[in-house]
């Protein structure tokens, strides 16, 4: 009686998150997923929905601006990714040593991370509008042609791309701080006792020793740069939708703005898929690379 008693409580407690995750999380998915096989303009109700198969599978394709999208997440991932991790992992290990004033430095780096996006994102698009701060300097320093930064297509992603390396390098940058106090001290004594530079030392027992969570960032930074909305949204707007437009922001436009739930639906599973899929490789090449010794 009394374990009866204790499981039905239990079940009592978890059923708040269960049932909102089955309103929010569990329900949403699988009704996009049934969502991806029809057409749907969701002003027509629940009636107006009509099964065309894969026929919007079928559609991406041939969709030139989902296409960009694609090649413009590679483009994003490239220069993201990679710079940012490598920034982060070189002011985490000059911040680890003896620097004056680390804790501020480490809340300057931490604010951009934690602003609000929009905010962020509208500071950019002022810098590097035409007549902005960015453009003021370049004159300043002898530059006739000034770059139009957001009119031009190959130029276009460089503001987003600066503003997303900038805000994710504080989180970043704590990580790998915890990450180099866990790393042993007897290895760099060891180390230092056999004549090994501290060049030697960063490449030889640093790196490898924070390599799990090098590879916890890139796996969160990758998904992150796939997801990226906000920043394309707010500075370019509708304009360069070749150059800078993103996945998510093709989802956006399909379902709010064209009220083409059905493709939308599709759009985002295929989005899932390649996030998927680029994980799964991810997590079979860390053991080549990502050591996890004690």
């Amino acid at each position: 009686m009394l374990r009866r008693r204790n499981t039905i409580a239990g079940w009592l407690f978890l059923a708040p998150i269960i049932l909102l995750f089955l309103t929010f999380i569990a329900f949403p998915l699988l009704f996009s997923g049934y969502l991806s096989f029809t057409r749907w303009d969701f002003v027509s109700g629940m009636k107006g929905i009509e099964w065309i198969g894969l026929k919007n599978f079928q559609n991406l394709l041939h969709d030139q601006i989902f296409l960009y999208a694609l090649e413009n997440a590679v483009i994003y991932i490239l220069c993201i990714v990679p710079v940012s991790v490598i920034c982060s992992l070189i002011l985490a290990y000059l911040l680890n040593n003896k620097v004056y004033i680390k804790n501020i430095l480490r809340l300057f780096y931490f604010i951009p991370y934690i602003s609000n996006a929009v905010a962020l994102a509208m500071v950019f698009k002022y810098l590097f509008r035409a007549s902005g701060p960015i453009n003021l300097v370049l004159a300043n320093l002898g530059v006739t042609d000034l770059p139009q930064w957001f009119s031009n297509p190959s130029l276009a992603k460089i503001p987003i791309i600066t503003l997303v390396i900038w805000t994710s390098i504080g989180y970043q940058v704590l990580i790998y701080m915890a990450a180099l106090q866990d790393v042993p001290i007897q290895l760099y004594e060891a180390a230092e006792i056999d004549g090994a530079s501290g060049t030697q030392r960063f490449f030889k027992i640093t790196i490898p020793m924070i390599s799990p969570t090098t590879f916890y960032l890139v796996i969160i930074r990758t998904i992150a740069v796939f997801k990226l909305f906000t920043s394309v949204k707010i500075m370019t707007g509708t304009t360069s939708e070749r150059s800078s437009t993103t996945l998510v922001l093709e989802i956006f436009r399909q379902s709010f703005d064209k009220y083409n739930f059905g493709y939308a639906s599709a759009m985002s599973w295929v989005l899932f898929m390649i996030i998927l899929i680029v994980t799964l490789i991810q997590m079979k090449g860390q053991k080549k690379w990502v050591h996890y010794g004690s």
